[in-house]
Parts: structure tokens; sequence; C-alpha cells
């Protein structure tokens, strides 16, 4: 199995008259990269004509990376293996980078005019350029020396090949990058941790009263400790005393992120009754991978939020509902009184006749004293 090579294209456009119109080509900088599968022979999707692979050494003979675990202020010497499946001699420029996670979540290294700190600063290969002759191989030694005050915990890099070339029908310069990963551990207290940050949950009801709706729950992962963690995810929605509880479904594991690093996560939760007040919950599940390439699951980290979720539509209905009660009940009251009113009025007529019948003045309602 061969060393998996990553692979960059940058595109620089050339200077040229004056400075008004190199500021415009500077806009058309672009920078792409891909990660090539293991044992490809050429970089997908470019047209990069040689590969790179790790030395078979003491460390291995078919590793898909550089991995070491190292103390403070020790070295290790090791070697990338160049091959030129060209019909050209190549001339390539090699150096050392940091790694960093992108937003799409793959491992990427640091262009050669960014400076870094950690394993592209303590990387040095043997020499700056390599020429290969067409169809052979060149051994490219490099050395890593950790700082002695280097803080534990795990860094990530890589060893680059570099090929700059003039596109003359675009006007520009093609950068193509091939390179190898370079993982270190510095031996030391390990301390893997993930906060959840700015937890946040909406809700986007619905028109049937009775219906549920959809919720967005959008928060941050932080890798606070000093490892190398990806994590798998658990996202539910709840409302008042965890009733009518809903869980997102197919939540995609975490990349992995780099001590320092940040994720940002967004995730749709459907089928979620409008309870007034929801809670949203996100579990993680922090995953360590040792030197071995073996992955062990970490103590659960569970934050919660909280958000409104009114429900309209249902609250108009019971509203109307109640304003129909409230009518109803007045017209039936105002009914009843006027038909007592109506009966009052017909006995007291009744009596009045009956009295005028038999000759005696009708009832005053109170007697005269004699």
């Amino acid at each position: 199995m061969h060393a998996t090579p990553m692979c960059r294209q940058t595109t620089t456009r050339t200077l040229t008259r004056s400075a008004a119109r190199a500021l415009v080509l500077a806009l058309f900088i672009a920078v792409a990269s891909t990660l090539a599968g293991l044992g490809s022979a050429r970089a997908a999707g470019s047209d990069v004509s040689w590969t790179v692979r790790t030395a078979a050494n003491t460390y291995g003979a078919e590793r898909s990376s550089f991995g070491y675990s190292i103390n403070p202020g020790g070295t290790i010497k090791d070697s990338m293996i160049v091959a030129n499946h060209g019909t050209d001699p190549l001339t390539l420029t090699v150096y050392a980078a940091d790694g960093f996670t992108t937003a799409t979540g793959r491992l990427d290294l640091l262009t050669r005019d960014k400076k870094s700190a950690g394993v592209g600063a303590w990387s040095r290969p043997e020499r700056d350029s390599v020429v290969v002759q067409p169809g052979k191989s060149a051994d490219v030694p490099f050395a890593v020396t950790v700082p002695g005050n280097a803080t534990p915990g795990d860094y990530v890099g890589g060893i680059l090949t570099s090929l700059k070339q003039p596109d003359a029908a675009q006007g520009i310069t093609v950068d193509r990058r091939l390179g190898i990963k370079i993982a270190l551990r510095v031996s030391g207290a390990l301390k893997p941790a993930l906060r959840v940050e700015d937890l946040h949950v909406g809700y986007s009801g619905t028109a049937n009263p009775f219906g549920t709706g959809d919720a967005s729950v959008t928060y941050t992962i932080h890798n606070t400790g000093n490892a190398t963690l990806s994590a798998r995810q658990a996202v539910s929605v709840a409302g008042p005393f965890g009733w009518l509880k809903a869980d997102a479904k197919g939540v995609a594991a975490s990349p992995a992120l780099l001590p320092g690093e940040t994720w940002k996560v967004k995730v749709p939760v459907h089928d979620v009754a409008p309870g007034f007040r929801l809670a949203a919950t996100v579990t993680l599940t922090p995953l360590l991978t040792d030197a071995s390439g073996s992955t062990s699951a970490l103590a659960q980290v569970t934050a919660t939020a909280h958000g409104w979720a009114v429900p309209w539509a249902l609250t108009l209905l019971v509203v109307l509902l109640a304003a129909a009660a409230a009518g109803t009940l007045l017209i039936v009251r105002r009914a009843r009184a006027r038909a007592r009113l109506r009966e009052d009025t017909r006995v007291r007529e009744a009596v009045e006749r009956t009295l005028r019948e038999q000759g005696s003045p009708a009832p005053t309602g109170a007697g005269d004293a004699s």
C-alpha cells in the first residue's frame, strides 16, 4: 500500500505592465486541493506526472503516511520517495507545512507563503529541491526535530513537492503540489476534550393547527484538548418535561479536528410538536485514534439550549373557539332574560285581567293605612 498523497493546485496570475493590472489579476488567484486515493499513480483530477510515497525502512514498508510518537526535544529522520512518471525531467521544490481542516472537513496543508508553527516549522527536508529523471525515483530524506518546550499532544502537517508551470493560454502560473501527511504525538499528558458552543434552536411551524413542524439546531464543536478528535453526534428536540421528543436522523460524524479547531454544525429535526418551549439537546461521543490506528470512544459530552415554538395556528383556533363559545353563552343568557321578562309581563297582565273581571281594583303593590 502506498502513501496517501496530498495534491494541491494553485494558480497565480503573472504580473504584467502596471500595478493596477496586477491588482486586478490577483483576484484570479485560485486554490483547489484534493486527496488522492491510496496507491493512485497520479493525483486525481490533475495532470501531475509524479507520485510520492513513504520510504521502506525501520518505521515500516507500506505506510499510508508518516506518523510518530516523540518526546519533546527529540529528532526523527525519515524519507519520502518521489517518482517521475512523465517523459521530461522534473525539478520539484520540497518543503514542509502545517495542516488544517478545511470547511469541507478535509485535511489540507498551508501554502508555502504561510507561516507554520508546528510540524511545518519542525520538519526540515535535506534539500529544498529535487531533480527526478523520467521513469526514475529519487529519495528525499527529512528530519523532524521537536522543541524541548513543545506542548504535549497531537500535531499534523506534511512534507510536499511543488511544481510551478506557466500556462501561456491562460496567462497564469499553476502551482501543483503533492505531499504526504506527517502526524506527531508529542509525549506527555494527553487531554482530549470537546465542547459544544453557541447552541441555538429555531422552529418553523405549520398551518395545520394539529400538525408538527421542523426545528433547526445549530452549534459549534470546539476541540479544546490537545488530541485530534472526531465525534459521533446525536441531536434531539423535546417539549416541556421531555415530552414529545423528536430525534434527528442521520447526523454524520464530525471530521477529525486538530487541537484548537472548531466545526460549525446545522442539523434539521423533523416532526417536532410545537410545545411552546423547546429543549434542544446535543450529545457528542468523542473518538480518539491511537498510534496503531485503533479508535476508542470517550465519555459523552452533552449540551442543552431552549427556544420558543408557539403553536400559532392552534392558538388562533382556540381563541376563535373561545370567542364563539363566549358569544353563544351571551346570546343564550340574553334570550333567557327576554323569555323571563315576557313571562313576567304575561302573568301580570293575566292577574290584572282577572281582577278587572271580579270588579276589584288592581293591586298597586302597597296598602293604604286606615
